[in-house]
């Protein structure tokens, strides 16, 4: 008597359509966790640049606000200057050496004083691609975190244009 041990053709090619089904379903669902959690990263990042502008600016209130890369450091240890102020993280700081961090792209914007002005600065958060975020952020001196509408994916070109963006609803 014959014995056949295993599966039909029929068999496999049922359960490999079952596996295709439920990836159709769960890999969107997967990307848009991502892109999720990819803005909520950029809005901590955000946040992180404004606390290391405020700390940059207490420790040297002549050079005004920094540029991304003097807030970072890259040294062992790191050795607090001008150039470095060792007050966010240097993957931060160096923007993921130009890959950006989570998806996202960094820049700060310094405006020098003029005459008696203090100086200011705002920062900006854009996805590197329509799959790496829902929505640009932006802050800038006052401490606030503001978003761009969902699908708006562009920074903001100035200190008034990102003053104008509605503030994150926390």
């Amino acid at each position: 008597m014959n014995k056949n041990k295993g599966f039909s053709l029929i068999e496999l090619l049922i359960v490999v359509a079952i596996i295709l089904i439920i990836a159709a379903i769960a890999i969107p669902n997967l990307m848009r966790a991502r892109m999720a959690a990819n803005d909520s990263s950029a809005a901590s990042s955000e946040h992180t640049i404004i606390v290391g502008e405020v700390g940059y600016y207490g420790s040297y209130p002549t050079q005004g606000y920094a540029t991304l890369a003097q807030l970072g450091g890259n040294a062992t240890p790191c050795v607090p200057a001008i150039a470095t102020g060792c007050l966010i993280d240097n993957n931060l700081a160096t923007n993921g050496a130009g890959l950006g961090k989570s998806g996202y792209s960094f820049a700060v914007t310094v405006t020098a004083p003029a005459a008696a002005a203090p100086s200011t600065f705002f920062t900006t958060a854009v996805p590197i691609s329509n799959t790496s975020g829902t929505k640009s952020f932006c802050a800038a001196d006052d401490g606030v975190v503001r978003n761009g509408a969902a699908g708006v994916i562009t920074a903001p070109a100035t200190y008034a244009a990102c003053l104008a963006l509605t503030p994150m609803n926390n």
